[in-house]
């Protein structure tokens, strides 16, 4: 689409463009034309606009002569026109603050979130990455009544999560003992979706009275490393209301209700995952009916080199893609180092 754009024509797009998501206003061609810095009439911008309105990138309200950009002229935008602005020593430095390693992974998926909501004045959301991608310090066995059995995990992060599950036959408190007696010994320090297949691959090796140990850390280890419920994050959804393009109260209902059901978000999220970097979605783009008027930017988080969930920003399709975009990817990285201390290398 640029490359059918000649210079006037985008440096028109980038700079009315630009004076939307300062003043959320219709530009006229008056404003336009004192604000390019070209050497051009009013007249003569008019009729670049109205070419950029018939390729789809700019509309007319019917309320003012001047233009506003579609979510396909906000896509150009992106794409080529748009002049990155780095985050200011100030900014760096209140993320920074927030992601204290050592805090806890709980602690520092809240305070991305929470931080990306008050530093874009938009919603913040990152995904909370699933417990087997982290390294267990502890695990322990308590047998309740019949075949269920409590699992206490103490990860290296020092969360706890406490599991009711149920087993194929009853075990004795000894045979739990011993399975959880082996787990401890070869496995603690590793991630626990590493777990399942080597205790499989033991099993298949061994012939020894260690097949019945094994045979039970096999079974318990499966129930208990079976994919949880994905979750993430939400902050500041409240900002939305009242913001331009998102303030109809049907589409706010719309779009709460889907922040209620997680589900359609939390799958966008997880397409994030297979691709480094920053991702922007807008409007359409998303697929998702309900963010419509909306922008998605997103970035994955790492740690150790393993992706484990993503973070961003959602907002109106008129928000600044200059601060946000590097807010978001610099959230990424600080988050993902932080981490790094709380989930080790296997």
């Amino acid at each position: 689409m640029t490359r059918q754009l000649d210079p006037r024509a985008r440096q028109l797009l980038r700079t009315l463009i630009a004076q939307h998501i300062r003043d959320g206003e219709p530009v006229g061609s008056r404003t336009l034309a004192r604000q390019s810095g070209l050497d051009v009439s009013p007249a003569t911008v008019r009729n670049i606009m109205a070419d950029l309105e018939e390729t789809g990138l700019l509309s007319a309200p019917h309320t003012s002569a001047g233009r506003i950009p579609t979510a396909q002229g906000y896509r150009v935008f992106v794409d080529s026109l748009l002049q990155m602005q780095p985050l200011d020593e100030g900014e760096m430095a209140g993320l920074r603050s927030g992601m204290v390693a050592g805090a806890g992974t709980q602690a520092l998926l809240s305070n991305a979130s929470e931080l990306l909501s008050a530093m874009s004045q938009f919603v913040g959301v990152v995904t909370v990455p699933q417990r087997a991608q982290f390294a267990f310090r502890m695990i322990d066995f308590v047998p309740i009544d019949g075949n269920r059995v409590l699992v206490i995990l103490v990860f290296t992060d020092n969360e706890v999560q406490n599991r009711i599950i149920s087993t194929r036959r009853a075990y004795s408190p000894g045979e739990l003992e011993q399975a959880a007696n082996y787990l401890n010994t070869h496995f603690a320090g590793r991630p626990l979706s590493d777990i399942r297949l080597a205790l499989l691959r033991d099993l298949r090796e061994t012939r020894s009275e260690l097949e019945q140990v094994l045979s039970a850390a096999v079974e318990i280890a499966e129930q208990t490393l079976a994919p949880g419920a994905e979750d993430m994050l939400l902050s500041g959804q409240t900002r939305l209301m009242g913001t331009q393009g998102i303030s109809d109260v049907d589409r706010l209902r719309e779009l709460f209700e889907a922040f209620s059901r997680k589900r359609e978000i939390l799958a966008l999220l997880e397409r994030c995952t297979q691709a480094p970097g920053v991702r922007v979605f807008i409007g359409e783009e998303s697929g998702l009916a309900p963010l419509d008027a909306c922008t998605i930017i997103t970035a994955p988080y790492a740690s150790q080199g393993r992706v484990l969930g993503v973070l961003g920003v959602i907002g109106p399709t008129r928000m600044a893609y200059d601060r946000v975009i590097p807010m978001v990817q610099a959230t990424a990285e600080l988050l993902g180092a932080a981490l790094k201390t709380e989930s080790p290398a296997p």
